[in-house]
């Protein structure tokens, strides 16, 4: 008897509980029709305009750059935006290098995450911002282009980058900040020939130099106001600090590297101190990161040589006349680290 008592009352419970329940749902049902009825006093607003894909949403200032050039300094200069969240896209001539200047970055990546200075993750994130290819029309987009080619003899010098200043202004939009990397030639000359020639101007990344934390920043004649301010803030964004120097020659490093070199290989032909010494002694006693020799086999003394003809047919000085000792080493093919030898004998598997 009482077992059936207590059925009944929790029948009744859950009875009572299921019409709780569907009054709670009516009320719900009623709030939603009330909200709807007035809908018309409410502001709807599209979610794309909070989006981060948003079509109108302010262009960073430089969120593409293209490089002209992929040889050692064309890597340097790709390697050092692409870390600061920029992509980089550079063209050449060929798959061939492209492959193995894509090879060469890998490499240096690797060398950095064994010395603790680099994540695999970040390595990832790096390499999927830069890409190479065979066109100038790939350049299309870009905020800035760098050129960073190399080339033999003066003359070539000069006509190979005009002609690849204006194929590069074929592709890009007139705001696109056109650039070289080349310290010794003058961009007022490269420049001169452009339809938009105001938006050149001369970016010298010093590429041989270990942690080099700035850029010779140089204005041409035709350079605007809005293109060098927009250049040193780009320079900024990449964490270097922009050297602003007058258009000349050589700039200040090289003109100042190439006597410094000259002078080192005379107190060595006179016999005042060994090649080792004269190194230690601006290493250990001036503070330089890299003594003259070590320096010149860095850069190669075939670069070396063409910036000394450069400086001394430009200015006339004895001081920029490449010495006999740097003509013979060039002449023999001792370029430096890149053949594996120069100044000093380098083993080429432990680059």
């Amino acid at each position: 008897m009482r077992f059936s008592v207590q059925k009944k009352c929790y029948k009744l419970l859950k009875i009572t509980l299921i019409y709780s329940s569907l009054y709670s749902e009516y009320a719900l049902f009623c709030s939603i029709i009330q909200n709807f009825s007035e809908m018309s006093e409410i502001i709807v607003e599209s979610i794309e305009d909070y989006g981060l894909f948003s079509k109108n949403r302010p262009k960073q200032l430089f969120s593409k750059v293209g490089i002209v050039g992929c040889g050692g300094v064309g890597q340097s200069i790709a390697l050092m935006i692409s870390q600061k969240e920029i992509e980089v896209v550079f063209v050449d001539l060929d798959n061939e290098k492209i492959v193995h200047a894509k090879n060469e970055i890998i490499r240096e990546l690797d060398k950095m995450i064994e010395h603790w200075g680099m994540t695999p993750g970040e390595k990832r994130a790096i390499l999927s911002r830069i890409n190479g290819y065979v066109g100038f029309e790939n350049l299309a987009g870009c905020d800035l282009v760098v050129e960073a080619i190399r080339s033999n003899s003066r003359e070539r010098r000069i006509t190979s980058r005009k002609d690849v200043f204006k194929r590069i202004e074929e592709v890009v939009s007139s705001e696109c900040i056109i650039a070289t990397n080349s310290a010794t030639i003058i961009i007022t000359e490269l420049s001169s020939e452009l339809v938009h020639s105001e938006r050149c101007v001369s970016l010298h990344f010093l590429t041989n130099t270990p942690n080099a934390r700035m850029v010779e920043v140089v204005r041409g004649l035709y350079t605007s106001d809005l293109v060098y301010d927009k250049v040193i803030k780009f320079v900024t964004m990449i964490g270097k600090e922009a050297i602003l120097c007058e258009e000349s020659p050589g700039l200040i490093s090289v003109r100042v590297f190439m006597a410094q070199l000259n002078e080192a290989c005379n107190v060595l032909m006179e016999g005042v101190g060994s090649m080792e010494d004269i190194d230690k002694t601006m290493r250990i006693g001036l503070g330089q990161v890299l003594g003259p020799f070590e320096m010149a086999d860095k850069i190669g003394l075939d670069k070396v040589l063409r910036w000394m003809e450069n400086l001394y047919n430009e200015f006339g000085d004895r001081k920029y006349m490449a010495s006999p000792i740097i003509k013979k080493l060039v002449r023999a093919n001792k370029l430096g680290r890149i053949t594996g030898s120069g100044f000093y004998k380098y083993d080429l598997n432990k680059k």
